[in-house]
């Protein structure tokens, strides 16, 4: 460690010795320097009790204790120096105590406060200087007190300055490093909600397939072993989709923060009738509709979409009690909406919200996972009975706004709509 350092760190660990000390070199400095080049001439008609009593006592011991009692120290200290003053010479080196007070207020003390206590310092010690002085009023030397004063106060207002604009710096930085943590930390619960929300529509659709494909084979495996047969290699196709499906999201959870890494293992909607193929082989029909004209959609509105229809076809087959549902694709100028419902009379879970009058609550993961990914994208999600009965799910995305004429199709694939998971 420097020199200097590990002075200061002495200084910082006995404050109480080190002023003591300070005190003791400038009592020193005013017995050795007085005003004139000669000690004797100087203090030859002054009785050492005296100066040990006026100098010593009252003007530089109480500097020990500046620290803790600054105004305190600087009034015992300013008055020991106008006494001093009566005695002996008017100015020089015993002004340093006072100079030293003058600082520690300066330094320590309120802007407002100090400056006045300085001003007030500088006007009694320069005022009593200039008038105990044997020279003219108006001679430079009379400043002497003036400037030495004032000079501390200056000091001392710069040094406070300094402190406040150094801790305004730390409070600053030790802010921004907790905005920094506080945005990894929601960074991270987010990206864990995502993972959360992938796994859940990747698994709960695979498992779901499965689980009904396996009922069937297991029903039938006695009486029709080819349809059971069928069932099983259903069931052999929906656990690899599901592990590939599974291996690309760990893929790209690897690859962390490259910047070729995709940053959605997920399909879009050119897969959706693969995915209401998929539905159909497990016995549930689903019509498809599409209003309007079909059209590319950025990557993250892609993703929800397709997971909203697959989450709601399986929630429906899992729930709904029915073996026909619809899928309705609207696409219009600055949004697309989805739409899937069934006629089933399981359609459980879903409680009217008590603001505004729409079903969304729910208790599993499923409708709570749509309503987030509809929300990441600055979407819309609704969900509750329909109309004619039945269960409604319903996602307004926003798109980027073109002018597209409308037209309406329909096809039928397959079967499911939804429920709650």
């Amino acid at each position: 460690m420097h020199f200097l350092q590990r002075c200061r760190a002495a200084v910082r660990a006995h404050p109480y010795w080190a002023d003591g000390l300070l005190a003791v070199v400038l009592y020193a400095a005013t017995l050795l320097n007085p005003v004139t080049h000669d000690p004797a001439k100087a203090w030859s008609d002054l009785d050492p009790s005296i100066v040990l009593l006026i100098a010593g006592i009252p003007v530089f011991a109480p500097l020990a204790w500046r620290r803790r009692y600054p105004i305190g120290v600087l009034v015992v200290t300013v008055v020991g120096t106008l006494g001093f003053m009566v005695i002996g010479p008017v100015r020089g080196p015993i002004l340093l105590g006072s100079a030293l007070a003058v600082y520690t207020v300066s330094s320590v003390v309120e802007r407002r406060i100090a400056l006045a206590i300085g001003g007030v310092s500088v006007l009694c010690l320069g005022g009593t200087s200039m008038r105990l002085s044997v020279e003219a009023w108006d001679q430079p030397v009379n400043a002497v007190a003036f400037v030495w004063i004032a000079l501390a106060v200056a000091v001392g207002e710069a040094v406070r300055n300094r402190r406040a604009f150094v801790a305004a710096i730390e409070e600053r930085a030790r802010r921004a490093e907790h905005t920094r943590e506080e945005e990894a930390r929601r960074r991270v619960a987010e990206e864990r909600m995502r993972i959360a929300r992938e796994l859940h529509d990747i698994v709960g659709h695979h498992i779901a397939l499965i689980n009904v494909q396996a009922g069937v084979a297991s029903h039938v495996l006695e009486t029709q072993p080819e349809q059971a047969r069928q069932a099983l290699a259903h069931v052999r196709e929906a656990g690899r989709a599901a592990l590939s499906e599974l291996s690309a999201t760990v893929t790209v959870l690897r690859q962390g923060d490259e910047s070729d890494a995709p940053h959605e293992p997920a399909p879009g909607l050119d897969r959706l009738p693969a995915l209401l193929d998929s539905f159909d082989r497990a016995g549930l029909r689903v019509s498809r509709f599409d209003e309007g004209e079909p059209r590319a959609v950025p990557t993250a509105v892609d993703l929800t979409a397709y997971r909203v229809v697959q989450e709601s076809l399986t929630n429906v087959r899992k729930h709904a009690g029915t073996s026909e549902a619809t899928v309705r694709l609207v696409y219009r100028r600055d949004e697309l909406c989805i739409e899937v419902e069934d006629d089933g009379p399981g359609a459980v879970g879903a409680s009217r919200s008590s603001t505004g009058g729409e079903y969304g609550g729910g208790t599993g993961h499923g409708l709570i996972g749509m309503r987030e990914r509809a929300a990441s994208v600055g979407g819309r999600f609704r969900a509750g009975p329909g109309p004619d009965g039945g269960f409604r799910v319903r996602v307004d995305l926003p798109l980027p706004r073109v002018v597209a004429p409308r037209r309406v199709r329909a096809t039928t694939l397959g079967s499911a709509t939804t429920g709650a998971v």
